[in-house]
């Protein structure tokens, strides 16, 4: 069987390395919130389509998120056969140092480019990778490696990313995998043009959403949800069942998803608050773009009505229409932020190969000389953050230094994030605490602790914040917080302080590039002797009379454990004792994969129900086909 490496581009990214501004591990703080410093929100984000992939195939697998040259050069050494690299167009340089590497310490892999950046002609890619995948990573990869097609719902791996404020940790949000692509098709959408404008459901329903999201709770009951899907609202029959999942679940729920203004309008907003939705992406664009998801209630009322619900709202704007003056973007800027989104982002009007504004860019001839002649540098300045396109009124510097001043005004304006949240949360509270549904107030019930949770931030924002009138207006938010859920203890008090400290030590470390780099991610897929921890390494078992028992570690604090062959009650029996010592020794979950086992005896089955009792919480199980396997599924619940 062979095996395989997945791995993104190498770290260190950034503009001082030779990278587009955006460009690098985090999409806040490099992008939504990149004029807020040190009141910038931070989080890691990994290249999630890796981990999914690995997930769902049989080889081996190996993943890399972020390695050094040096790191993937020793990964190199332990042999792959097929080495699979992810990127987008901004890093197609970084692909080719990625490549040159594998050609060099692993001639004998075959490469693999995959992600956004093989919307690159045929003629740009075909020097640095064998195969070129562009569409759904799973089911090309299968074949690739001549692996049986799976239908979907693919097994969903739990990739949990924690969100760190003046680098405390301060939550921690699961990511759910809904679906790719959109049928939107806005002109300048790559994800759009990749897939066709078809939207690929890699969940097809809302109770598969809802399932996914259960054991995400089991890891950890306060985590907050992403759903990635480009408009997870818009097939409105999928999402009304995924509300009924969740009010049927009772559970209060955080989660935070993409949505249009044509979609949005199907929905009533307490239909919204039902399914846990408190936050949302929406594409604001502009007043004149005139896209077909645009159209629907009028903008400024879903902007105000979810706002006095307590509903986040991410707004994206963008910058260098046709149309747009310096005049016109600012009159836009304006009435943007008279809605007071929580974030807004800013990019450039950009042409993506694939899109139907790139085509007609090359067809009208007007991308600008320097990224005509060099396609390199073109890919390199797609980051949203470079002007590339001759622009009726405005020159290239023009349309860039009006991007960089939305930013700052979006901050100068309405003030941090970090508060302008808790504002939002506040309204929501305020709102919900007293509804005549449950399931509501328990919803306000939740944000109640978050709003809890956030006193510390008041010192830091009142000492700190960009203007006068923005540390006023902190300032009041804190009496009006105060005066809903009283005033802080002493320990909060104290938190206010250590937070001041910490604050500062983050501005420094922004001010002199410290410590702003994540640390390799590695991950093991069926590798066999990759390390699983002591306790539970005591589980394996290569003894020819009984199973084959593999075991590994696998990421959100899960263990894989895998049988083969054949149970015996007295084999049975064993186990159940090592896996019940590693259960009390370890918190972690288990997934335990009978699917390669040829045989399972009625007694077998019986020692692990019975001897496994009191740990089903902790244990997910995945079947074979056979039917002699369906009592297990009666009693745990099953890996999906």
């Amino acid at each position: 069987m062979p095996k395989v490496l997945l791995t993104s581009v190498c770290r260190p990214l950034g503009v001082r390395y030779g990278d587009s501004p955006s460009v690098g591990y985090e999409l806040l703080h490099e992008q939504v919130t990149r004029a807020q410093g040190l009141f910038s929100p931070r989080s890691h984000h990994i290249q999630f389509s890796l981990e999914y992939i690995a997930e769902n195939l049989e080889a081996p697998t190996t993943v890399l998120q972020y390695p050094s040259s040096r790191e993937l050069v020793r990964e190199l050494r332990q042999g792959y056969d097929v080495v699979a690299v992810s990127f987008v167009l901004a890093t197609y340089h970084r692909m080719k140092e990625v490549v040159a590497l594998v050609r060099r310490h692993s001639p004998q892999s075959k490469i693999v480019l995959g992600g956004y950046g093989t919307v690159a002609p045929d003629e740009m890619l075909r020097p640095h990778g064998d195969h070129i995948c562009r569409e759904e990573g799973v089911g090309f990869m299968r074949r690739l490696l001549d692996e049986p097609e799976i239908q979907m719902p693919y097994r969903h791996p739990l990739i949990i990313n924690p969100l760190r404020v003046f680098g405390k940790e301060v939550s921690r949000t699961g990511i759910v995998f809904g679906g790719l692509g959109c049928p939107n098709g806005c002109d300048f959408c790559c994800t759009s043009a990749f897939f066709k404008r078809k939207h690929i459901r890699l969940l097809p329903t809302g109770a598969d959403i809802y399932r996914v999201i259960e054991r995400y709770l089991e890891v950890d009951p306060q985590l907050s949800i992403l759903i990635l899907d480009e408009d997870f609202l818009l097939n409105r029959r999928r999402a009304m069942e995924f509300r009924e999942c969740v009010l049927r679940g009772g559970k209060s729920l955080s989660i935070f998803v993409f949505a249009s203004i044509r979609a949005l309008s199907k929905y009533t907003v307490t239909e919204i608050l039902e399914m846990g939705i408190d936050g949302m992406w929406i594409g604001y664009e502009g007043t004149r773009s005139g896209y077909a998801k645009q159209m629907g209630r009028p903008v400024a009322e879903i902007f105000h009505e979810y706002r006095e619900h307590g509903i986040t709202i991410l707004a994206s704007m963008i910058v260098g229409f046709p149309y747009q003056t310096p005049e016109i973007i600012e009159e836009e800027l304006s009435g943007l932020l008279a809605l007071r989104p929580v974030l807004a982002q800013f990019l450039i009007y950009g042409p993506c190969p694939g899109t139907p504004f790139y085509d007609q860019v090359v067809r009208e001839g007007k991308l600008l000389p320097a990224v005509a002649e060099d396609p390199a540098l073109f890919y390199r300045r797609g980051s949203g953050f470079y002007a590339m396109v001759s622009h009726p009124s405005m020159t290239s510097e023009q349309i860039e230094a009006a991007q960089q001043r939305c930013f700052e005004e979006d901050f100068r304006r309405l003030g941090p994030v970090l508060h302008r949240s808790v504002e939002r949360w506040l309204e929501g509270y305020l709102k919900l605490r007293e509804s005549p549904s449950a399931f509501l107030r328990a919803k306000a019930a939740r944000i109640a602790a978050d709003l809890r949770g956030a006193y510390p931030l008041f010192l830091v924002g009142r000492l700190f914040g960009p203007t006068a009138e923005v540390r006023r207006w902190i300032g009041g938010l804190q009496q009006r917080l105060h005066a809903a859920l009283g005033s802080p203890t002493w320990k909060e008090r104290l938190q206010s302080v250590v937070a001041v400290g910490l604050a500062s030590w983050t501005g420094l470390t922004l001010r002199l590039g410290l410590f702003q780099h994540p640390p390799l991610v590695r991950h093991t897929f069926r590798i066999p002797g990759a390390s699983a921890g002591r306790a539970w390494r005591r589980l394996r078992s290569e003894d020819p009379a009984g199973p084959l028992i593999h075991v590994e570690r696998r990421p959100a604090a899960t263990v894989w454990v895998r049988l083969e062959g054949q149970l015996t009650p007295a084999a049975a029996g064993q186990f159940v004792t090592d896996l019940r010592a590693a259960l009390a020794r370890r918190k972690d979950r288990v997934v335990l994969d009978l699917a390669r086992l040829a045989s399972l005896e009625d007694r077998a089955v019986s020692e692990l129900v019975a001897g496994l009792k009191g740990h089903y919480d902790r244990i997910r199980i995945i079947l074979p086909a056979a039917g002699e396997f369906a009592a297990l599924a009666a009693i745990f619940p099953l890996y999906r």
